[in-house]
């Protein structure tokens, strides 16, 4: 059976409306397309009742919700909702990422070299040296917004690929997906690796104490994922994670074993030690290379792609470590943090 979720509690005038109607009714109200219209674009990367309105109608085409109609998913009403919250969403990202110039280089270098010029906090860094157990419970709540579906939101992307692109893309995706082994997926280790922490590892069941930098991170990949346009920026994005996730996979696997876990708790950032430096060369060159070759047009996009990716590490490390360093949590307030 698939496992769904409850509607989480809203976080503003949007969400208190749009919930209402998702569980009430079968067209969205007047009052939730008003109150969606005056949502401004300015600070909505953390705008908690943007995005997590946006991850909501989002989730209508993952797991859904046990208390919400399956029509939803692409009822009219609630789509032109939805195509208001990505357009603020997305002035946003570029607001936060600047453009990003192209090359004659070939693609895995010019995406390498985005990489090398990024100068965001080094979270990773932190945690391995400094993270006490309760910062790696609040790290590993936001970080489960993803974790508990990796690979989904990048594997919507699949269907409007072709070619070496599409099977390079597929490579990376299985191994996502535990290479037909469900105990091995991502997502599964991501899971043991919560309850290990004593957290409710849930689908979705940390939703409530995210704050909305967890839903803007995943937010930006279904936006990428969800829409045919964004098929270069989706991959562009795909392959940063891959190209950056070995060494911090390191880093964090070392701050668990500081505190006294053993390999079964790091096993999934072990595993992501190993695979994505497989994976890198896949996505740079015969995924994004190939791509670009078929699609030359779509540069520009992969390359925006990868550099969203880059800034939104970027403001969930801003948020998290400027919380700790004023001495408060980074989590919403009133969380029971065991399972």
């Amino acid at each position: 059976m698939l496992m769904t979720m409850r509607l989480p509690d809203p976080r503003g005038p949007l969400g208190e409306a749009l919930f209402g109607d998702l569980v009430t009714g079968t067209t969205l109200s007047g009052t939730t397309v008003e109150r969606a219209g005056r949502l401004a674009t300015d600070g909505a990367l953390s705008d908690e009742d943007l995005q997590l309105s946006l991850a909501t109608c989002y989730e209508l085409s993952y797991r859904g919700f046990d208390d919400v109609s399956e029509d939803w998913e692409w009822e009219p009403s609630l789509v032109g909702v939805r195509g208001g919250l990505e357009r603020r969403h997305l002035a946003a990202l570029r607001e936060r990422v600047r453009p990003v110039p192209t090359s004659g280089e070939s693609v895995d270098r010019q995406l390498a070299a985005l990489i090398a010029a990024d100068d965001g906090p080094s979270l990773s860094s932190f945690m391995a040296r400094d993270g006490s157990l309760e910062q790696w419970r609040e790290y590993l709540t936001v970080r489960s917004v993803y974790h508990l579906k990796e690979g989904d939101p990048h594997t919507f992307a699949i269907p409007r690929l072709s070619g070496r692109t599409k099977s390079a893309m597929v490579e990376i995706q299985a191994d996502e997906y535990g290479g037909g082994s469900p105990e091995r997926m991502h997502s599964e280790l991501f899971a043991g690796l919560l309850r290990d922490l004593g957290l409710d590892a849930t689908y979705g069941a940390l939703w409530h104490h995210a704050p909305a930098v967890a839903f803007a991170s995943v937010n930006t990949m279904s936006l990428f994922g969800l829409h045919r346009r964004w098929r270069g920026a989706a991959l562009g994005h795909l392959a940063t994670v891959e190209m950056t996730s070995s060494e911090p996979s390191r880093r964090y696997s070392a701050g668990l074993r500081r505190l006294g876990f053993d390999a079964r708790t790091t096993v999934f950032y072990d595993e992501h030690v190993e695979a994505d430096a497989v994976h890198e060369q896949i996505a740079a060159v015969d995924m994004c290379g190939s791509l670009v070759r078929e699609e030359p047009g779509l540069l520009p996009d992969v390359l925006f792609g990868a550099a969203c990716s880059l800034a939104m590490d970027g403001v969930a490390a801003e948020h998290l470590l400027g919380a700790w360093a004023a001495g408060r949590s980074a989590l919403r307030p009133d969380r029971p943090l065991a399972a």
